[in-house]
């Protein structure tokens, strides 16, 4: 899909109302298109801009070098542009990419915002990437008494007859129009149905693709 696809051209983004600060500047926070995740937070001016409008890519300005440059020119980590937003006060924008190798961090990690009280720690994601990571968890370093576990253990047999279950609760909480058992036991489906992800080795990630190519 072409860069004209995804949002208006070049010449019709108003690259001139963007409010940049007295350096000539306006921030630019870096997002997964796919699991919301925050990558990473640059500087751009009006030409890292349109390079990025023009190229479908991300360009930005560095302060410190004083010149424009290419994310992922070097480590290949390129950053596809999915969606270009400004806010509000048009002094700031919010890019959704697609990460190339799925790392954003110059250390290697997948996003900056990789630190957590001193700690190395996977940057928040929407719910069901956080609830996954925790499941994959169960599944490469099992526990006591885990429920996931034990769901591990009983291999598809017992995963798949669950998801039947949940699935049949779930039909059951939609005739009885009841709003917050059908909530709940979409929920239990979800879960079930990641674990059986996890179990044959599927990323999350993989859902959230096929389900963007249908949305196109």
């Amino acid at each position: 899909m072409s860069i004209s696809q995804l949002f208006p051209s070049p010449t019709s983004i108003p690259v001139e109302q963007i409010r940049y600060n007295e350096q000539g500047l306006v921030p630019a926070i870096v997002q997964d298109c796919l699991d919301g995740t925050v990558l990473m937070m640059a500087w751009m001016n009006r030409e890292s801009l349109q390079k990025t409008l023009e190229t479908g890519e991300t360009w930005f300005w560095s302060r410190s070098r004083g010149e424009l440059w290419h994310k992922g020119e070097t480590s290949g980590h390129i950053q596809k542009v999915r969606s270009l937003r400004y806010d509000c006060d048009s002094d700031a924008l919010l890019i959704g990419v697609e990460q190339v190798g799925d790392v954003a961090c110059h250390t290697g990690e997948r996003s900056c915002f990789h630190q957590i009280n001193g700690q190395i720690a996977p940057p928040p994601a929407d719910i069901l990437s956080q609830v996954f990571q925790v499941i994959c968890a169960r599944r490469d370093h099992p526990l006591e008494n885990s429920y996931t576990c034990k769901l591990f253990e009983g291999g598809d047999n017992k995963i798949l007859k669950k998801i039947g279950e949940e699935s049949a609760e779930l039909v059951m909480a939609c005739k009885d129009d009841n709003p917050e058992a059908i909530a709940a036991e979409v929920a239990d489906l979800f879960y079930h149905v990641m674990v059986a992800l996890a179990h044959h080795k599927v990323d999350l990630r993989a859902v959230y693709r096929k389900l963007q190519e249908r949305r196109r």
